[in-house]
């Protein structure tokens, strides 16, 4: 049996010679990256064994430039809160933050020990995500590529900017960003759940877990085809695509007999694409609509027959009905 079907990720031949410095269509980077490449058999086992060149290009240098300063300004501070000791600070560091300002300053902006600092650092993590986001489309437009990475990227970055820009907004307030931390941010996700009535009775909460497993699941299970099929060939899918072979037919057989459908070689890609990119798309919804719409989920799906009527934890037997119970909530 050939030596071939017995590759795995420990066992992959890594092959190296000449580094490949890759394209440059109109002649405009060369300049701007970096002149040569090293070898890693470690980066080998889990990718391509090449590192680098390495471009960066303007937005590049910017994006790590305001990373650094977010870095730097969060750091600093948590090294501030255990009096400046290095010793504390590693110690701590998984309980340490910079916290938002707090409710009394809305949208203004407060003293830097008071949630300054916590506005100035998220301007700069700002700058960075959004120009290292402009660099992706940049590099993609260069190589005359398609957008994809880059719509996919900006479907987290709408995340982001519900979480820490415009949610606060519609809130009226800068507290109600997330703090930069380890285990404090966490501690706001329970938080937030708990004080709107549990995040879990969200519809878009539920999509996006749905979509999140989802594309776990299907990149799961194109990875595991692909490989099970490499020894016909199917690695190479974008000649399996426009000429469909043995690899392919095989894996097309595969799941047609175990569930009834399969995708293309090519559609795979964008079941899976479209499964992740709608993870914080649909995330990013219920997040915007909690607080600004919606202030108790769980009486929410009450309302709309997604959660059954617990009474007695919830004390409505004490207004008789449900009804008067949401009243008293609403204040009717």
């Amino acid at each position: 049996m050939a030596y071939f079907e017995y590759q795995n990720i420990f066992t992959q031949v890594q092959v190296q010679g000449p580094p490949e410095m890759g394209m440059d269509n109109e002649n405009r980077m060369a300049r701007e990256r970096t002149k040569g490449a090293s070898f890693s058999t470690l980066l080998g086992w889990f990718g391509n064994a090449q590192l680098g060149p390495i471009y960066l290009g303007w937005a590049g240098v910017v994006s790590l430039a305001t990373g650094t300063l977010w870095l730097n300004i969060v750091g600093l501070n948590m090294l501030a809160q255990v009096d400046w000791s290095i010793p504390e600070f590693i110690r701590q560091l998984f309980w340490l933050a910079l916290e938002p300002p707090g409710p009394e300053y809305g949208l203004s902006i407060p003293p830097l020990n008071d949630g300054g600092w916590y506005i100035i650092s998220s301007f700069f993590l700002l700058v960075s995500v959004m120009t290292w986001w402009l660099r992706v489309y940049l590099l993609a437009v260069e190589h005359k590529m398609g957008k994809h990475i880059a719509w996919a990227f900006l479907s987290a970055i709408w995340l982001f900017l519900v979480l820490g820009l415009f949610r606060p907004i519609f809130m009226g307030s800068w507290s109600e960003a997330v703090p930069y931390g380890i285990f404090p941010h966490l501690d706001w996700t329970t938080a937030f759940s708990i004080r709107y009535g549990n995040l879990y009775y969200n519809p878009f909460h539920c999509l996006s877990i749905v979509f999140l497993y989802g594309s776990v699941l299907l990149f799961a299970m194109h990875g595991a085809t692909i490989l099970a099929v490499s020894r016909f060939g199917g690695d190479r899918e974008l000649e399996q695509i426009y000429d469909r072979g043995t690899a392919s037919e095989r894996a097309a057989l595969f799941w047609r007999w175990t569930m009834g459908f399969n995708a293309t070689m090519e559609g795979i890609h964008r079941w899976a694409w479209w499964f992740a990119v709608l993870t914080p798309i649909t995330g990013g919804i219920g997040i915007l609509l909690t607080g600004t719409v919606v202030d108790n989920w769980f009486l929410w799906a009450v309302e709309h027959n997604f959660a059954p009527e617990y009474l007695e934890p919830y004390g409505y037997e004490a207004y008789g009905t449900y009804e008067g119970f949401l009243g008293r909530e609403t204040g009717q």
